[in-house]
């Protein structure tokens, strides 16, 4: 029994440890990462194999500026980032976008001699080049326009509009840099001693890797269902969703969704940093946004008039009484009295 107690007890203490990374700020989870890689035992298992650095498949990132905002995709063009520099332009060009990411972005482990080979420069190009990005991340993470405003959420990305498709891209390198992925084969294959000394080590690798890769599945679930309110900025086009229904399509628990978003945003293809709630809104809100939509552009309609069309167009099925309610809610005028769109 004392025994069931202790691991229970372990459960617990692990559950709560992953509570709390679920609702870590991207500030406080990046300081993590930094000591996480900075400790002897990950270059180790690095070598080892044990412990691999693998590139999420579709993580673009960009620099977020407090005096205005500076979101580019990779498909956008990251030569921007040089601001005008030819020589830099040039070089990128030539290395070409795919190769340019992936051997001075995307933080893969290469010797500037194999970056050299794979994008065709020369040892000097490169090593301009490395300097460059190394200079420019450092100032996205520590130079600002202004000093930062006091805020309640942490941001955790911009989303643009590119080719007609919600792209994310990440504020924070350190953390969406790649996946920690370990190689259980290999682990078994340590030293009995060596294991022992690895695994609390990995306990907590896992953990942050758990973090990462739900918050990028829930980020992607968002994206793909606002699509089009994402492409169009209109709000009555928002999707309703649930955190139950966003649980169940990535196997977590609710409790999970809720801590990911309460205190994370995203910056917004226009523009406006917002809760990431905002795009899990609830079926009252989609609601309310289609009828004040709807009762601007057909300002002739009576509120009966604006229950049939909001079923008809919607499938929103509410009481005229209840479209009364709402349309007071909004401060729109009634019939004959509304301004049209």
């Amino acid at each position: 029994m004392p025994q069931l107690s202790l691991r229970a007890s372990m459960s617990l203490q692990g559950r709560l440890k992953l509570a709390h990374l679920f609702e870590m700020p991207e500030a406080e989870l990046a300081q993590l990462a930094r000591k996480l890689e900075a400790h002897p035992l990950f270059a180790r298992l690095r070598r080892a194999g044990v412990v691999r650095l693998t590139p999420f498949p579709k993580a673009y990132f960009t620099a977020r500026r407090f005096a205005g905002w500076g979101l580019r995709t990779a498909s956008a063009g990251l030569p921007e980032l040089v601001d005008g520099n030819c020589d830099l332009v040039a070089l990128i060009r030539k290395a070409g976008q795919e190769r340019f990411e992936e051997c001075f972005v995307k933080d893969a482990v290469l010797s500037d001699r194999e970056r050299a080979r794979r994008c065709g420069l020369t040892l000097d190009q490169v090593r301009k080049l490395r300097r460059f990005m190394d200079r420019a991340f450092l100032q996205g993470e520590f130079e600002r326009p202004a000093p930062a405003p006091a805020k309640v959420f942490s941001s955790v990305a911009g989303i643009a509009v590119d080719q007609g498709r919600a792209v994310i891209s990440f504020f924070n390198r350190e953390i969406w840099k790649g996946r920690y992925e370990v190689d259980e084969a290999k682990l078994s294959g340590l030293a009995p001693e060596q294991a022992r000394r690895a695994e609390a080590f990995l306990k907590r690798l896992r953990f942050v890797e758990q973090r990462k890769t739900t918050l990028y599945r829930l980020l992607e679930a968002l994206v793909e269902a606002q699509a089009e309110y994402l492409r169009t900025g209109a709000p009555e086009l928002r999707q309703p969703l649930t955190q139950r229904s966003l649980a169940a399509a990535l196997a977590v628990d609710p409790s999970t969704v809720n801590r990911l978003a309460a205190n994370k945003s995203v910056q917004l293809p226009w523009g406006l940093e917002a809760p990431m709630k905002v795009l899990m809104p609830s079926a009252k809100a989609v609601a309310l946004d289609r009828l004040d939509a709807l009762a601007r552009e057909r300002s002739e309609l009576s509120d009966e008039g604006l229950r049939e069309e909001l079923e008809r167009r919607h499938q929103i099925f509410l009481s005229r009484r209840s479209v009364t309610q709402y349309r007071h809610d909004l401060a729109l005028a009634r019939r004959g009295l509304r301004s049209p769109a």
